[in-house]
């Protein structure tokens, strides 16, 4: 996945959820979303290339699954970190899948990549290959029977091969404790205010899939968590990202905000004011991102 998300708060995903969902039957029309995954890509560009780069392979894989694709974030990371390898690239949504294969041509690698459109939630996965390698990025907590779906994983897999398991730790936080003026403390009380929503629609959201790998008949091999912490004026992008997110929250967090604060929200989203969210310069993207390596034996 791609990594971020939505569930009707969605990142656009948002409304969705603010976590992105990819392999998962839920299909948005949020055109929203597609923006903020590759947004999403971009910003943690150099945080994809360190996991793909402390893989514990034990040769360089040749077929690659990325299950819940997305707009190909994990995908081609993979393709630049292996550059003899194949990848099949899965995803429930048909717009992600298109938006993939034209990055693919635009790139040259087109003969590289297989996109595939599943849902990841039936029993009947379609024929992906034999892997050595499989990537599910922000995928994960988006299936409705995450046993099952570990399990099939498993059997997929060639005999020794890699099961990659990365998720954030909750959505990015972007605005300083302070902020905005008129309502110090603004974000965390949105984030909040979505909690039962996540609860109630996306139930392993930050959960730990060390146990429910091993349960699943993987070795875990080893687990990181990198902390994500980016500076705003290192990129352009990341007030677009900062604006697509809370956008998200908003569609989810409004009903359960005070007047007060969701009128502060709006004036941060409001793109004509002087305190629009895209004309701050104090944003940083923060987050946490962990990754289980867990081998099929």
């Amino acid at each position: 996945m791609t990594q971020t998300h939505q569930h009707t708060l969605h990142h656009g995903e948002s409304g969705h959820h603010p976590d992105h969902d990819h392999g998962s039957h839920h299909e948005r029309s949020d055109g929203g979303q597609a923006e903020i995954l590759d947004l999403d890509a971009e910003v943690l560009a150099e945080h994809i290339a360190s996991i793909t780069a402390w893989l514990p392979l034990k040769s360089e894989p040749r077929h690659i699954v990325d299950l819940g694709c997305g707009t190909g974030a994990g995908t081609f990371a993979l393709l630049e970190r292996f550059p003899g390898a194949h990848v099949t690239a899965v995803d429930t949504s048909a717009g992600h899948l298109q938006l993939l294969r034209e990055k693919a041509c635009a790139r040259g690698v087109e003969g590289r990549v297989r996109a595939v459109q599943a849902d990841l939630d039936t029993t009947q996965w379609p024929d992906l290959g034999t892997p050595d390698l499989v990537w599910a990025s922000a995928s994960m907590h988006h299936m409705a029977n995450p046993d099952r779906a570990l399990r099939s994983v498993r059997e997929l897999l060639a005999p020794g091969g890699l099961f990659a398991v990365v998720e954030l730790a909750g959505f990015p936080r972007f605005l300083p404790a302070h902020a905005p003026e008129s309502r110090p403390g603004l974000e965390e009380r949105a984030h909040a205010a979505t909690d039962s929503f996540h609860a109630e629609h996306v139930p392993h959201r930050g959960a730990d899939w060390g146990p429910m790998l091993t349960a699943a008949g993987f070795t875990v091999e080893d687990e990181r968590t990198i902390t994500v912490n980016i500076e705003g004026e290192r990129s352009q992008s990341i007030g677009r990202y900062a604006y697509g997110s809370l956008q998200r929250i908003r569609g989810v967090a409004a009903p359960a905000l005070s007047p007060e604060d969701l009128a502060a929200l709006n004036e941060l989203l409001d793109t004509n004011s002087p305190n629009s969210l895209l004309r701050r310069e104090d944003l940083t993207v923060r987050t946490e991102r962990t990754v289980w390596a867990a081998r099929r034996a």
